[in-house]
């Protein structure tokens, strides 16, 4: 599979343990880096910390990742990122103390592209929960990553906001970043991903391009999940 993508991410005997529980085991995954990736799966299945490995925030008990492209310039984007208290646009050259490369300009036009011009000289933490991720996003768009990591990119977001927010997100390829992404909305999964990495109980349990994973998923962990997740849609 390696030699059919242009960048990838390959993990070999990966495995994450917490309180003497397994977290993550993963003996050898090659993970798509040049397509927008979702990685779904039940509650405590262990993507979150997937992507904590993919980032370098947790070091694997064993084990390696390997990423086909150098240097790995990662950016992960939580959910519940806070905010200090300060303007909407302070906020978002907070990045300039790890790139002094980045100008007040730059920091304007992802003002825009965010949607967030108007609000530039607002207290960024009195912004709602939609604006703060619009800025975690912008944050993240600054500092030019070749990957980018999103926990639950949408939480507990309006419909209109989350289409503003996955708007943003299929921005990222205009800039030539690749994203991955976790998320229990399979139908905004369908609208954003190419690929998908099917996680339960630690394990890559399935893998492969949206369309097929979705009209015929062949483990019956991932059959399971789809049935009660689009029942519950």
């Amino acid at each position: 599979m390696a030699d059919q993508l242009t960048r990838f991410i390959e993990l070999k005997d990966v495995t994450v343990k917490s309180n003497g529980r397994t977290i993550l085991n993963i003996p050898h995954a090659i993970i798509p880096a040049d397509r927008i990736t979702a990685c779904i799966g039940p509650n405590g299945a262990g993507k979150t910390t997937l992507l904590k490995v993919l980032n370098g925030l947790i070091k694997p008990d064993t084990g390696s990742v390997r990423y086909s492209f150098a240097p790995a310039r990662t950016s992960f984007v939580l959910h519940h990122t806070p905010m200090i208290k300060a303007s909407t646009r302070s906020n978002l050259g907070l990045v300039r103390d790890a790139d002094h490369s980045i100008t007040p300009t730059q920091i304007e036009y992802v003002l825009g592209q965010i949607g967030l011009t108007n609000l530039a000289s607002s207290p960024a933490h009195k912004l709602s929960a939609g604006e703060k991720q619009k800025l975690c996003l912008g944050r993240a768009m600054l500092q030019k990553p070749n990957l980018v990591l999103l926990d639950e990119p949408t939480a507990n977001l309006d419909p209109n906001t989350t289409e503003q927010v996955e708007e943003i997100i299929r921005q990222f390829k205009q800039q030539e970043s690749d994203v991955i992404f976790t998320s229990h909305q399979l139908a905004q999964v369908q609208r954003l991903a190419q690929y998908i990495l099917f996680i339960d109980q630690g394990e890559i349990k399935e893998k492969g391009p949206v369309g097929p994973f979705f009209s015929n998923p062949q483990t019956p962990a991932a059959k399971l999940y789809l049935h009660q997740e689009l029942l519950i849609d």
